[in-house]
């Protein structure tokens, strides 16, 4: 996994690059915890995640917020952040021209981002969106949420309630044209601790089940 460096709206910005060994690979992005709170891209719920898509064909990127590692910058309360996302995706599009879809996925804060840049661009089909802070961030830009995707939390997230959660995957599974998954890791806190294999296999479930359905899309 190559370091890169590319540049971002405040700062050069540093991460981890997989180029797919097929022409024409789907895309991927994933995007780490909370900057203030010790997120960073080596993370390992992200780095799972990384892992996830790498070993399902994709071209997958992972990277430091601003103010993080070697990242430049300094945090910005994640409109900075949604912005350094939105250059990150362009830098991969850009490499990756002939991508037949793109996916998006974050963790705690970064799930915030995912979505918030989900929002903004249209040929994102996907995302994992793992502890979304819906206990304490509004969500309710996602009128109508655009893409079908993948909620993940644990039951005994001592941080953000699962209830907030389930309230929040209620919510988008009534608007029409997309399908949300909802799943909780038994026993999961926050940080998921020894239930990272849990998650892990309901990621890679999903991830392998949308790829299949990719598959059986007629093309355009």
């Amino acid at each position: 996994m190559p370091e890169v460096i590319f540049n971002g709206p405040d700062g050069r910005l540093e991460g981890r690059y997989h180029q797919a060994r097929k022409s024409g690979a789907p895309i991927a992005i994933v995007l780490h915890p909370h900057p203030l709170h010790g997120g960073n891209m080596n993370n390992r719920v992200v780095y799972m995640m990384y892992n996830a898509f790498v070993s399902r064909g994709f071209s997958v990127l992972r990277f430091n917020f601003r103010g993080v590692g070697r990242s430049q910058g300094s945090y910005d309360n994640g409109i900075g952040e949604l912005s350094d996302a939105a250059y990150a995706f362009d830098w991969m599009q850009q490499i990756n021209a002939n991508s037949p879809y793109c996916w998006i996925a974050g963790y705690s804060f970064g799930a915030l981002i995912a979505m918030q840049l989900m929002m903004r661009r249209p040929e994102i089909e996907g995302f994992v969106s793992i502890s979304p802070p819906a206990g304490t961030e509004d969500f309710s830009f996602l009128a109508p949420c655009p893409s079908s995707g993948l909620l993940i939390h644990g039951d005994s997230d001592e941080h953000v309630p699962v209830e907030a959660v389930q309230k929040l995957a209620t919510k988008l599974k009534s608007q029409k044209n997309i399908t949300i998954d909802f799943k909780t890791i038994k026993g999961a806190d926050h940080f998921y601790g020894e239930k990272i294999i849990d998650l892990q296999k309901v990621v890679e479930g999903y991830v392998d089940n949308a790829m299949k359905e990719a598959a059986k899309a007629p093309k355009e």
